[in-house]
C-alpha cells in the first residue's frame, strides 16, 4: 500500500500544504529546503505563504513515509520515487532527491477520479481517439513532455474502454496514477515495488497473465518495447507513453531503440505493431484559468504503414498537415481549431507550434491540399 501519514510537526506542515493544493486544483507541489513551498497551477509557478521547510524536515518526512522495500535506495542513491496518500486529502506521486547537499521533494496530485474525454477538453479529438482504442491489437502511444497530460489522457481512453467493452486490462505502473474500477472491463493494476520488485520482472510476466490489452506507464527501453512488439504480434492491444513532443520525434525515438545494423528489422516491426501516436500539449485558455490540450495523431493506415516499411518516415509530416482524414491530424490543424473557436489565443498558438510560419498561414487560409 503506499505509505500513509503519520502526524509529526514536519508532515503536519506538509500535510496542510497538500490540502490546499488539492483545494486549489494544483498539480504539482515543490519543496526545496529553507525556501517556503511552490505550487504548479495552470501550468504556472507560485509560492505558497508559509514558514520555509529545512533540509533536516524534508529528510525527516521521506525516512518515515519512504518504503521499507526503497529505503536502500533512498540511502544508497539519494533519490527515490514512491506513493504517498493522506486520509480526506488524497494521493501523491512522490519523487524525492538531493541537490547541492540538501533534501528536494517534488509531489504530484494522483486523481481519483478517472477524467473522461469530454472533462479533459478532447472533446472534438475524442472521435479520432475512441477509433484508435478499439483496434484489436497493435501498439498505441501516448507521447509528449513531462507536465502534458499524457497519462490523463490514456487514462481517459481507459475509461472508455472500460465503460463500452469487456477486457482484461493488466496495467504496470510506477506508480499507480489513477484507480479504475471495474465496469465492462477487469483491471489488475501492479504498482513497481509494491506488487512486484522491478519493471523488468512485470514485463516478463504480463503475457503470462492472460490480458487482452496492457498498459505500460512508459516505453523506456528496447527491452520495453519488444516485448509491446510480442504481445501485439500475439493479439494484443498495448498502450503505453513517452517522452517526445510530436509525431516524428515520437518516430525517430522508436528507431533508437535498434542498433543501425537491426534498421531493417525495426521498420518491420514497427510497421506491423504501431496502430498510432497521440501527441500532446497543453496550451494556457485565453482566459489564463485552466489549460487546453492540443493534440498531434497518426492513425497507422497502410498508407503510413508502408512508409514507415520503406523507410520514408519524412513523407509522414506532409500525411498530418495534408490529409482530409479527422484520424490523422498536425499540431497546427489542432491549435488552429482551438484559436478559432476562442478557446486559445493567436500569441499563444503561434508561441507553442511546432511551426509558426506555417500556422500564420493557416489563419490567412492557406493550407496545405491532401
Amino acid at each position: 500500500m503506499p505509505t500513509t501519514a503519520t502526524v509529526t510537526p514536519h508532515t503536519e506542515i506538509i500535510n496542510d500544504l497538500l490540502k490546499l493544493a488539492v483545494d486549489s486544483g494544483v498539480s504539482d507541489v515543490i519543496i526545496k529546503s529553507n525556501k517556503p513551498g511552490y505550487v504548479r497551477l495552470a501550468g504556472k509557478l507560485k509560492p505558497v505563504d508559509m514558514d520555509p521547510i529545512t533540509s533536516p524536515e524534508g529528510e525527516a518526512w521521506v525516512s518515515e513515509h519512504v518504503p521499507k522495500m526503497f529505503k536502500q535506495k533512498w540511502d544508497d542513491l539519494g533519490q527515490v520515487d514512491f506513493a504517498y496518500s493522506v486520509d480526506g486529502i488524497g494521493r501523491f506521486r512522490v519523487n524525492a532527491f538531493h541537490q547541492r547537499g540538501l533534501v528536494s521533494i517534488v509531489m504530484r496530485h494522483i486523481k481519483s477520479t478517472v477524467p473522461n474525454f469530454e472533462q479533459l477538453g478532447l472533446g472534438a479529438t475524442a472521435d479520432a481517439l475512441i477509433k484508435m482504442v478499439q483496434a484489436k491489437d497493435g501498439i498505441l502511444l501516448v507521447c509528449g513532455a513531462t507536465g502534458s497530460g499524457k497519462s490523463s489522457t490514456m487514462a481517459a481512453m481507459m475509461n472508455w474502454i472500460n465503460q463500452n467493452q469487456d477486457k482484461h486490462i493488466v496495467t504496470i505502473e510506477d506508480p499507480i496514477e489513477y484507480t479504475f474500477i471495474d465496469d465492462k472491463s477487469l483491471f489488475q493494476q501492479r504498482e513497481i515495488g509494491l506488487d512486484v520488485p522491478n519493471f523488468e520482472l512485470a514485463i516478463k510476466a504480463v503475457l503470462r497473465q492472460n490480458p487482452d490489452i496492457i498498459l505500460i506507464g512508459e516505453m523506456r527501453d528496447r527491452e520495453t518495447f519488444e516485448t509491446a512488439i510480442s504481445a501485439a504480434e500475439t493479439g494484443h492491444l498495448v498502450f503505453s507513453t513517452m517522452h517526445a513532443a510530436t509525431v516524428a520525434q515520437s518516430l525517430t525515438r522508436l528507431f533508437e531503440f535498434f542498433p543501425a545494423e537491426e534498421q531493417l528489422q525495426a521498420r518491420r516491426a514497427i510497421a506491423g505493431s504501431l496502430r498510432g501516436f497521440i501527441c500532446q500539449k497543453l496550451i494556457p485558455t485565453i482566459d489564463g484559468n485552466s489549460r487546453q490540450p492540443v493534440n498531434e495523431i497518426l492513425t497507422a493506415d497502410p498508407t503510413v504503414r508502408n512508409l514507415i516499411l520503406e523507410g520514408h518516415n519524412e513523407k509522414i509530416q506532409s500525411i498530418l498537415e495534408g490529409s482530409g482524414d479527422s484520424s490523422s491530424f498536425s499540431f497546427n490543424k489542432d491549435i488552429y481549431r482551438h484559436i478559432k473557436t476562442g478557446r486559445i489565443s493567436k500569441q499563444d498558438g503561434l508561441k507553442f507550434s511546432p511551426n509558426p510560419q506555417q500556422l500564420e498561414m493557416n489563419l490567412k487560409g492557406i493550407f496545405i491540399k491532401s
